[in-house]
């Protein structure tokens, strides 16, 4: 008797875990969802080609190879081969393998993209296109090309917060996640004519031209009016989160949040445990 109390004492318990669990579980989950549902508040979607199935390089692409689906316009790109361009594809070659479910870009097709418009038929309409005086070191050693996605950081010098009439080295995000549509003169659709893929314009350019807003342009436009220098930092193509309130890094900052950045590196970065 003893034996089975103890037995639907532990099946009660073991039921409470499950539900408990199970609500804690059900929580996170709502709560990544809000989290996604924020970061994607407003954002329009497109829809794009993509592969229905893996597509290797030298396909002659027919109607089976493809597929349209709804995406995310940042994630799309600007040179994603839309839903009414469908049938400007069919019949010709893609250069490159293709995964399945990933974007068609106009970048992977021979020929490019049909027209024969200089740097503004690439812009999305909408946004405006502004070069940067940025190259080597300051564009990750001139291995950024078109149609990569960057981060614009600023160092600038401002008056002192904490000394009336100094002034101080300041480093801040300006802008994050933004397309490149060309380094020097070098455009994705050159890129693809030329034949030689990312390798042909590496490091051998001076400026960066990103596709933004209207005031981002204003906002760019101000920060290279300023004493100061411009750097990119690369993302990966899939990339597209953003990080929220950044702080303004000066001296003070450096030296007082040293270990909690590096601690944050070990744990979120490296997944190590703090001993």
């Amino acid at each position: 008797m003893k034996e089975k109390v103890i037995l639907v004492v532990s099946l009660i318990f073991g039921l409470a875990a499950l539900l408990l669990t199970t609500h804690y579980l059900k929580g996170k989950e709502a709560e990544f969802n809000r989290r996604i549902a924020e970061v994607y508040r407003g954002a329009r979607k497109v829809n794009v080609v993509v592969a229905s199935d893996k597509i290797p390089g030298g396909t002659v692409l027919t109607k089976k190879d493809l597929a349209v689906a709804d995406v995310f316009e940042s994630a799309a790109g600007s040179h994603a081969v839309r839903r009414d361009d469908v049938q400007q594809v069919l019949g010709k070659k893609v250069m490159f393998p293709v995964e399945r479910g990933d974007v068609i870009s106009w970048a992977f097709i021979e020929g490019g993209i049909p027209t024969t418009g200089g740097l503004s038929s690439l812009i999305t309409p909408g946004l405006r296109a502004i070069s940067l005086s940025v190259g080597g070191a300051s564009a990750v050693s001139g291995m950024i090309q078109p149609k990569d996605n960057v981060d614009v950081l600023g160092t600038f010098a401002f008056p002192s917060q904490d000394t009336p009439g100094q002034m101080e080295t300041v480093t801040l995000s300006v802008l994050q996640d933004v397309t490149v549509l060309a380094t020097g003169q070098t455009t994705s659709r050159e890129q693809l004519l030329g034949g030689r893929g990312r390798s042909r314009s590496s490091g051998g350019y001076s400026t960066v031209t990103l596709e933004v807003t209207p005031r981002e342009s204003e906002l760019l436009v101000f920060a290279q009016q300023m004493k100061g220098s411009l750097t990119l930092t690369l993302r990966h193509p899939r990339d597209v989160t953003w990080k929220r309130d950044l702080p303004t890094v000066n001296f003070d900052h450096l030296q007082h949040q040293l270990p909690a950045i590096n601690l944050e590196r070990q744990q979120n970065v490296r997944h190590k445990k703090d001993l």
